[in-house]
């Protein structure tokens, strides 16, 4: 094992209070039902513009969801996010055992790296992958193809280490080896039913699986 791709919200950072502010800011721009920061969990993690899609069950208001959730995000919800106990140790501990780490997120990458250098975590990183503003990327599979692509890395020498379905989804499309984590916003069914094998419940817990004594 030579490197290892790390999700980012509901991975690296909590985001929640961020995310679902601007989903509400935009839904309410809209003119449409605001469900509550706890009712919108679901939509930490998947493309956002498929959860805008459900949410008001019009396609075609989207796009201008979109905008209007970048609005606040860019300005305020970047900053509304928590780095999870212990991450910056894990990160550390990998770093001295050689292992190339990455962030591979469907967030837009323009939004990844601020938040990867608000929490001064860039130093840990050797690239940082994430969608494009028009959507390019979003889907976590195509996401990791390119980021395979451009690293030179072996997909049978990889991990990605992710909360959610579309992680695990993305990792065993390219052949890399995958690890959920059950502190994020996936649920342990979710993870297994995905097709995840390997579990773990707090961030150091990956030193046993990736880099054992």
């Amino acid at each position: 094992m030579t490197a290892i791709f790390f999700d980012l919200d509901g991975t690296l950072t909590d985001p929640k209070e961020g995310i679902t502010k601007s989903i509400q800011y935009a839904l309410r721009g809209l003119g449409a039902e605001s469900p509550s920061s706890d009712d919108l969990e679901w939509c930490i993690g998947p493309p956002l513009k498929e959860s805008f899609d459900y949410l008001l069950g019009k396609p075609s208001l989207s796009e201008e969801a979109l905008k209007l959730y970048r609005q606040r995000f860019a300005e305020k919800g970047l900053y509304e996010n928590i780095i999870y106990p212990d991450v910056k140790s894990l990160l550390k501990r990998l770093m001295e055992k050689d292992i190339s780490l990455y962030v591979a997120t469907s967030k837009p990458e323009v939004y990844a790296v601020q938040i990867i250098e608000h929490f001064g975590l860039e130093r840990f990183f050797k690239r940082i992958f994430g969608s494009g503003l028009d959507g390019t990327r979003s889907n976590k599979a195509d996401l990791l193809d390119y980021a395979i692509s451009e690293t030179g890395q072996k997909p049978e020498g990889s991990f990605m280490v992710g909360d959610r379905k579309h992680d695990a989804w993305g990792a065993l499309r390219n052949g890399m080896l995958f690890v959920g984590v059950t502190y994020g916003y996936g649920s342990r069914e979710e993870l297994i039913e995905a097709g995840a094998r390997n579990l773990i419940a707090k961030p150091l817990d990956l030193l046993g699986i990736v880099a054992p004594m």
